[in-house]
């Protein structure tokens, strides 16, 4: 059940707080939601955002390092598109991939709500399409575009994934397909 109350920023903020004094130093980058809606602050709800964070910082930066501590090793790919590997392989091969053809690729967490073992996402990216991506060569072109993201986590790292991402308007933006 997700808190409506007034004291929900409050609440946020210092889970977000709580969340922050118990990260790695690594963590340091961890991008920070700009809007959070979260049941009663616990230890595991802080776990839960945590791992989401931190695969949040690995799309934004790109470091396998963010992903090895974000995801359990049987992570699951419930979404998993065409091609793309089952497992932690699988992101690391996506993000070499997109950063290839958008090398300034930067993530912004827009939103996050999280209850439970639950925690839900919605990642901002933004970039330059100047590499190469399939047989299109970028012109830099300027890239904006949104994914939703639903992650169970399990001892603080996210086991499942069910993602969404807005692939036509990146292709349009990319000029791989027609407006």
């Amino acid at each position: 059940m997700f808190n409506k109350s007034p004291l929900l920023p409050v609440l946020s903020a210092t889970v977000l707080a709580a969340v922050s004094m118990t990260v790695l130093a690594s963590d340091v980058v961890l991008p920070v939601p700009q809007h959070i809606a979260s049941a009663a602050p616990s230890p595991e709800l802080e776990a839960v955002m945590l791992a989401a964070r931190r695969y949040a910082a690995f799309w934004n930066s790109g470091d396998p390092a963010y992903a090895e501590q974000a995801l359990a090793v049987d992570f699951t790919d419930r979404t998993l598109p065409p091609g793309r590997e089952q497992g932690t392989a699988g992101p690391l091969q996506a993000s070499r991939t997109f950063r290839s053809a958008v090398p300034d690729l930067k993530v912004e967490v827009s939103d996050m709500v999280a209850a439970g073992d639950r925690v839900t996402v919605r990642l901002h990216f933004t970039g330059h399409f100047t590499g190469q991506f399939g047989k299109v060569q970028g012109k830099g072109q300027a890239i904006d575009f949104q994914a939703f993201d639903l992650y169970r986590v399990v001892k603080g790292r996210i086991a499942d994934n069910w993602h969404l991402e807005d692939n036509l308007t990146l292709l349009q933006q990319m000029g791989v397909l027609q407006q």
